[in-house]
This record gives C-alpha cells, sequence and structure tokens, in this order.
C-alpha cells in the first residue's frame, strides 16, 4: 500500500504583522459602511418621499435669448375666395360643374330676365327716338337761323337804300329843287330803317341762341337716353355670368334651371395661385400680437415664413381668426383647406435666465419648482416671467447652473424635499 503525504504536511502559524493588518482592514471596511449608511439614512430621514430619477426630467437654468412664441393651429385658404351672385330674378342655366377648372372670363351661367329684355327693348326704341328728334332739331334750328338771317338781310338793304336817298336829297336841297319836308322824311326814313336793322340784327343773334339753347335740350336728353339705355344694357350682360379669375368651381348653392332672386347666391369662386393661412389665435395671446408679426408655417414639405396680414375684430369660442401672407413666392403643393401648425415670434428677450419649458410650469400656478441638491429635490419659491413654447424666464429663486425638475411632480404632493433614487 502507498502512503500520501499527509505525514509530511506541517501547519505554519501567521506572523503576527499579517494579523495586525487584516484586522486594519476589517476595521476601515465597517467604519465606511457605517458612514455611508449614516449619510444615506440622514439624506432619507429628512425627506418626505423618495422617487426614481428615470422618472423624472431634470434641467440646468442657463442664460440666453429666450424667443416668445405661441403655437397655433390653422388651415389653407384661397385669399381670392369671390362669391357670384344673381343681379334680378331670372332662371338660371349653369354652364359648369362643381369641381370644374376655369380661366377669367369664361362663360359659368346664364341668366334668363324677360323683364330685363324688354326693358333694354323699351330703352333701345326711346334713344332712337331721341335721336331722330335731334336731327329734326338740327335742321329746325338751321332754318331759324336763316330765317333771322334773311330778315336782318333786308332790314339792312331797306337801311342803304334809306341811306342813299337821303343822300340824293342832300345833294339837290342846297339848291331849292325839292321841299324842305320832303328831305325831312327822307332824313326820317333813314333813321327808321337804321334802327329796324339794328334791331333785326339783335333779334338773329337772340334766335341763334334761342335755336341753340333747344337744340342743346334734346342733345342732353339724348345723353341721358343713353345712358339709361347703357345701364339696362349692363344689367342684360350682367345676365352671363363670367369667371372674375382663373380658379376652380368652389360651391355650386343652385341646380339647373332653378329660379333666383336677386341678389342670390351662386356658385364660389376658388383662385389657387394666392393662397393664405387662417389662424385659430386664442384669445389669451391678443394682446401680444399685432399686424406684420412674423410667423413660421409648418408644411408637409417643410417650412414657410410669412406676416400676419389681418386680423378679425371678433372672438369665437375664445378664439380669433389670424390671416398670414407668405413670404416671397407661395409654397407649392398647397391644397384648400389644408390643417397646417404655425409658430407666431412675438418677441425676443436676449440674456435672460431661463429654462425649458415643463409640466412644472402649470403646477401650482408656476410658484413652485423642485431644485436638485445632492440627490435630493428641494421645493423652492420661483417668480416666471415670460413663457415660450420651448423655455420659460426666471425672474427669481434659481440661478444660472441650478438643476431643476420640469416634469411633472403631481405625484410629490407638495413635500419639501424629495429623495432622488439613481
Amino acid at each position: 500500500m502507498i502512503r500520501d503525504t499527509s505525514e509530511q504536511d506541517a501547519v505554519l502559524a501567521p506572523a503576527p504583522v499579517h494579523k495586525l493588518k487584516r484586522r486594519a482592514l476589517w476595521v476601515g471596511g465597517a467604519v465606511a459602511i457605517v458612514a455611508v449608511t449614516a449619510a444615506v439614512f440622514g439624506a432619507w430621514s429628512s425627506s418626505e418621499h423618495s422617487v426614481s430619477e428615470a422618472r423624472l426630467r431634470i434641467a440646468e437654468v442657463t442664460r440666453g435669448t429666450l424667443v416668445r412664441d405661441a403655437s397655433v393651429n390653422g388651415r389653407v385658404v384661397a385669399a381670392v375666395s369671390p362669391t357670384l351672385y344673381s343681379t334680378s330674378p331670372a332662371t338660371v342655366n349653369l354652364k359648369v360643374a362643381a369641381g370644374d377648372t376655369v380661366k377669367r372670363g369664361d362663360v359659368l351661367a346664364v341668366l334668363e330676365s324677360p323683364d330685363l329684355s324688354d326693358e333694354l327693348k323699351r330703352e333701345v326704341s326711346s334713344y332712337e327716338q331721341l335721336k331722330a328728334e335731334v336731327a329734326r332739331q338740327q335742321i329746325l334750328a338751321r332754318k331759324q337761323k336763316l330765317l333771322a338771317k334773311r330778315e336782318a338781310d333786308t332790314a339792312e338793304i331797306d337801311r342803304l337804300s334809306a341811306q342813299r336817298t337821303l343822300e340824293r336829297y342832300e345833294s339837290v336841297a342846297q339848291v331849292g329843287i325839292i321841299a324842305k319836308i320832303d328831305y325831312q322824311k327822307a332824313k326820317d326814313a333813314l333813321n327808321s330803317a337804321e334802327i329796324k336793322a339794328r334791331h333785326a340784327t339783335q333779334a338773329a343773334g337772340l334766335e341763334s341762341d334761342d335755336v341753340q339753347l333747344a337744340l342743346k335740350t334734346k342733345v342732353n336728353e339724348l345723353e341721358r337716353q343713353r345712358l339709361s339705355m347703357a345701364n339696362a344694357q349692363r344689367r342684360v350682360d350682367e345676365l352671363t355670368v363670367r369667371a372674375p379669375v382663373d380658379g376652380f368651381i368652389g360651391t355650386l348653392n343652385v341646380q339647373n334651371r332653378m329660379v333666383v332672386a336677386a341678389n342670390a347666391p351662386l356658385m364660389t369662386l376658388v383662385d389657387l395661385s394666392k393662397l393664405e393661412v387662417e389662424l385659430e389665435v386664442p384669445e389669451s395671446y391678443m394682446t401680444d400680437i399685432g399686424l406684420g408679426m412674423n410667423a413660421e408655417i409648418t408644411l408637409p414639405g417643410g417650412t414657410a415664413t410669412g406676416k400676419l396680414s389681418a386680423l378679425s375684430p371678433e372672438v369665437v369660442k375664445n378664439q380669433v381668426l389670424a390671416r398670414v401672407r407668405f413670404d416671397g413666392a407661395q409654397p407649392k403643393g398647397l391644397r384648400q383647406s389644408q390643417r397646417v401648425t404655425a409658430r407666431l415670434l412675438i418677441e425676443e428677450r436676449p440674456n435672460v435666465t431661463m429654462l425649458p419649458r415643463g409640466p412644472f410650469v402649470e403646477n401650482d400656478g408656476g410658484r413652485f419648482a423642485y431644485r436638485v441638491e445632492d440627490g435630493v429635490a428641494v421645493r423652492t419659491p420661483v417668480q416666471l416671467g415670460a413663457t415660450s413654447i420651448s423655455a420659460v424666464e426666471i425672474l427669481s429663486g434659481l440661478k444660472v447652473g441650478d438643476k431643476v425638475v420640469i416634469s411633472g411632480t403631481d405625484t410629490f404632493k407638495n413635500a419639501q424635499r424629495i429623495s432622488i433614487n439613481r
């Protein structure tokens, strides 16, 4: 039988120095554990609750430029969307259907109105009648002028004849061939002829003025009738409804061969070449926004910029409608009533203390925030200033570099200190 080596082994006692080192290590480890346990226990004992860090969003207070903005919803609308109306009671003959693309000047509908057609015929007949009367008055005026001129010329001839007779009497009166009374009669005849000639000339001038005034009256009547006829023609022409712009038929308010009243809506035409964005702005922003304000519109194909061009004067369901006009060229691919989102840029605040925005802004009315110190969230009074979509201004209570819980703190139940577990 082969023996083992157990009888050759001998147990050696450890040196005293090694025992002292081992004892020191055990004592130091125990002290460290007691210290850590005491620190953790002290933190926990001063906290009311504890929460996992993975469930929180913690951000750092920084200094920078705060852009005040507002995020609103809207839709794409046509800047030019005329509604066409019936100008008079008529029967509608439609030439287009809803959705048809039309060009400016295309016939969209024809209205039948016998009353307007008959009125136009009466106006045309009256115009032609007055036109003939004006021509007749022109002939009468020339005739009366000729008669007046003839009378004036006759009176002038009588004056010249009387003047020559008087000259003959004067040449022989000095030698006593004729009686003095005949000489006086010849002189009186000349004076009478001169008076008649002068009156005839004045009467001819007055007659010319009279016939000219009568002719002008007839001409004015003719012009008035022409305007009346042109108005009747315009009303008849308006019975043919034409497209005022290029676009497509948005809605039809009538059916074919329907009888409509005056000023009844017929159809709406949409011009897709000029689109705008109609925004639904909450009433709370109305004190901050104004015309000309910049806006960023988020579209399926990217982002476009524009300016606020119009504001509605009334509030409907706590909202105010605003119009944004695109800067530069209109983005392609837009459709009528397409839903979009926009960001209104209200103002910029440079060099402010700010914090990323989170649900903590709404908790406690934004008067408190939980500042993180050595793994403990401490409830701290704060004063908030301007807010934007992504950031909020800190007026007091926090300083640059502080770490703050910006996620919802409803589970904290307004506790003063909350332990954060890693």
